[in-house]
């Protein structure tokens, strides 16, 4: 990032090399690595085994392709651009993924990803949003960028560059794609990084996905039917637990990340992220377990090669704002005095999946806007486009399509299927 560099508003062609001394100087980390003990009997109460590591490391470095994962990406249509940025950020240059659809009239879609996931979150939905069908699902124009401090889009090194910051950066990547006006899914900070969308470029984002459905209890003075109806759900003396099986298992899940047990890394990223990021920056190994932790635990039984495991961490490990940038979007969001928990004006569709660790009940999600559609998935987990891309492709075309809830919001796709 440079406050005196002026942007460049032509996407450039983007192809993933990592030049071979860094990766050498991989090599010699990891093989110089020194492993901690670990309590006998603890599974991965503690965090992951030492043996799940030390399979990892040894794959790492000894068989891991990092050419062949290139050599995948690069057949993805990938492209980088500068972008500037209000209040004296000057220029960020931004990694995308731009697929264009086989027909002009469909609708612009922007994927937004979150930690600690990547661009290669939307992989597995391009080849269904290429093209619409013969059922009047439409196709989409998706584009998928690094956020800014992730993957191969640059790094930002002055304070206060938040949520708000990101909505505006990926909106504006949009604008200059020439799609003035468009759709977003996403999750993790995808889903908060949508709500800074909605709530501040609503003339050019018309409609909004999520799978991570965040949202405040209702209000008693904003909402009072609202309120009343989530009181007497809620499980609160003098009240029968009468939430939903699934809406209980979300509300047990989300106790217990507040509570302890699965929070460590959001206290520690969100108060002293400089701290971690010695280790992150320094130790391969480090980051590894710090990733592989939560693509364990947040998935729902998902069979993660260890292909796909060091494909992920390494994106992060040369990533080029560096292994330790992504913590900092912890720490920025807690600064914010934008509430995103309020009302947003467009439609809003929300996928539950039942692994994901921060959903809420539909009572309460529904302070967040016009909800249009709602989808209960029988499995999947957090990175829901990767794991499950047919509920979120299938949400997407539902909303869109002909006689969709959010059908014509955008205009050009106003021709599509009439």
């Amino acid at each position: 990032m440079s406050g005196n560099k002026k942007a460049e508003s032509t996407p450039k062609p983007f192809k993933v090399h990592i030049d071979q001394s860094r990766l050498d100087h991989l090599q010699q980390k990891l093989s110089l690595t020194d492993f901690p003990g670990e309590l006998e009997d603890a599974g991965n109460k503690c965090g992951p085994r030492l043996a799940d590591i030390k399979r990892l490391t040894s794959y790492w470095k000894d068989s891991f392709d990092w050419r062949g994962q290139e050599e995948k990406m690069n057949k993805l249509p990938m492209f980088t651009i500068d972008i500037e940025v209000s209040d004296g950020f000057g220029v960020v240059n931004v990694h995308f993924v731009h697929q264009r659809a086989a027909v002009e009239n469909a609708v612009p879609l922007l994927f937004v990803h979150g930690w600690p996931g990547n661009f290669l979150e939307v992989s597995k939905m391009l080849p269904s949003l290429k093209t619409g069908n013969e059922d009047g699902n439409p196709a989409f124009h998706v584009v998928a960028p690094s956020l800014v401090n992730f993957g191969f889009s640059s790094r930002v090194n002055k304070e206060k560059f938040g949520i708000e910051k990101h909505a505006e950066v990926y909106n504006k990547l949009m604008i200059a794609l020439g799609y003035d006006q468009y759709v977003a899914q996403g999750g993790d900070w995808g889903s908060l990084i949508l709500r800074g969308l909605g709530l501040n470029h609503s003339a050019h984002v018309k409609a909004l996905h999520t799978n991570m459905a965040v949202a405040n209890f209702p209000s008693p003075f904003k909402t009072p039917v609202r309120f009343v109806t989530s009181l007497a759900k809620h499980a609160l003396s003098g009240f029968l637990p009468t939430y939903t099986p699934a809406e209980s298992a979300m509300l047990a899940r989300i106790t217990d990340w507040k509570d302890g047990s699965g929070k460590g890394y959001f206290a520690q990223m969100s108060t002293k992220p400089q701290t971690i990021g010695y280790s992150l920056a320094d130790s391969p190994v480090g980051l590894l377990a710090w990733i592989y932790e939560k693509l364990v635990l947040w998935t729902d039984e998902y069979p993660w090669t260890d292909d796909e495991i060091l494909t992920w961490v390494s994106i992060y490990y040369f990533s080029t704002a560096g292994p330790d940038a992504a913590s900092f979007l912890y720490y920025e969001s807690q600064n914010e005095k934008v509430d995103f928990f309020a009302w947003v004006d467009i439609p809003i569709g929300l996928a539950y999946l039942p692994k994901e660790v921060c959903n809420l009940p539909l009572a309460w999600a529904q302070g967040l806007g016009r909800i249009v559609h709602v989808t209960e998935a029988d499995k999947g987990g957090h990175f829901a486009a990767y794991e499950r891309p047919d509920v979120i492709v299938g949400d997407l075309q539902a909303m869109m399509r002909k006689g969709g809830p959010a059908f014509g919001v955008v205009e050009s796709m106003s021709g599509y299927a009439r």
